[in-house]
């Protein structure tokens, strides 16, 4: 798999290192990009440390995710928790809706039906993150891990490692000078990623003859990646910023001089 990182029990763990941008090349093994540690084993939790040097670890799951499964301690490893949402700032119009997830043990397909039903899973999710008060905090709080880094890996995380963890990676490729391509082609790599239980979402609701915007919603929810999302976010910054870049600067007080340390320290010259 393109940029796998290979780690046994973690979803989607990648690595943006090796993209080309101009005549240079993303630094290879000091940002990692994965879903949820919550079941990596005790030999993947050493290779993180050991084999890929993480020092520091961003979580930016909901409180409520994160309770339910917390990451695992790993020794020398700083673990900061930056929500970019929380349950309450999901557009929950019924509140029975929030009763019977609530009431399930918080089971995914109640969550799933809850957010389609309140219309939380559409394009805008993202512009949401990115432009929600949390979200800009969290993302903000990112870069700075990101500047003050001196050693070691980074390792970002959500639970599938696409959305909110898309997000991340988004801006921090479009502030490496990325292509729209190359930002697009990683974005996506989450359905190849996660092709095998994508499938066996998409067989067994199959027979339930299911609306195929709620199908789409449904492989979404359960670890596809759709391109729209990820385009809509990006024009919607364009549109409203002038660029992402502006967005970086603007928002999250990314400016000149922050944008070429993160190019000195996680950009190299030659492929390593």
């Amino acid at each position: 798999m393109k940029h796998s990182l290979d780690l046994v029990g973690i979803s989607n763990a990648r690595e943006p290192g090796g993209y080309v941008i101009g005549d240079k090349y993303v630094k290879k093994g000091i940002l990692l990009r994965t879903g949820s540690l919550a079941g990596a084993s005790p030999d993947v939790l050493k290779k993180l440390r050991e084999e890929y040097h993480v020092r520091t670890v961003v979580d930016f799951r909901m409180s409520d995710e994160r309770q339910s499964s917390p990451d695992p301690e790993i020794e020398g490893v700083k673990n900061i928790h930056l929500p970019v949402i929380e349950m309450e700032d999901y557009p929950v119009t019924d509140p029975k809706l929030y009763d019977e997830y609530v009431k399930s043990g918080r089971d995914r397909m109640k969550l799933f039906e809850m957010s389609y039903e309140s219309g939380a899973l559409n394009p805008q999710m993202y512009v949401g993150f990115l432009l929600g008060e949390r979200g800009k905090s969290a993302y903000r709080e990112f870069f700075r891990v990101l500047l003050e880094s001196d050693e070691g890996a980074v390792l970002w995380h959500c639970t599938d490692g696409k959305d909110r963890t898309g997000c991340a990676a988004m801006l921090l490729l479009s502030a490496l000078g990325a292509s729209r391509e190359t930002i697009i082609q990683d974005y996506m790599l989450t359905n190849e990623y996660n092709a095998v239980q994508i499938e066996a979402v998409r067989s067994k609701f199959s027979a339930y003859q299911m609306p195929p915007e709620k199908l789409e919603a449904l492989l979404f929810m359960c670890g596809a990646v759709v391109k729209r999302y990820m385009t809509n976010a990006i024009d919607t910054l364009n549109e409203k910023y002038g660029s992402v870049e502006a967005y970086l600067r603007e928002e999250l007080n990314i400016g000149k001089g922050e944008i070429e340390e993160l190019k000195h320290n996680y950009l190299c010259e030659a492929r390593i």
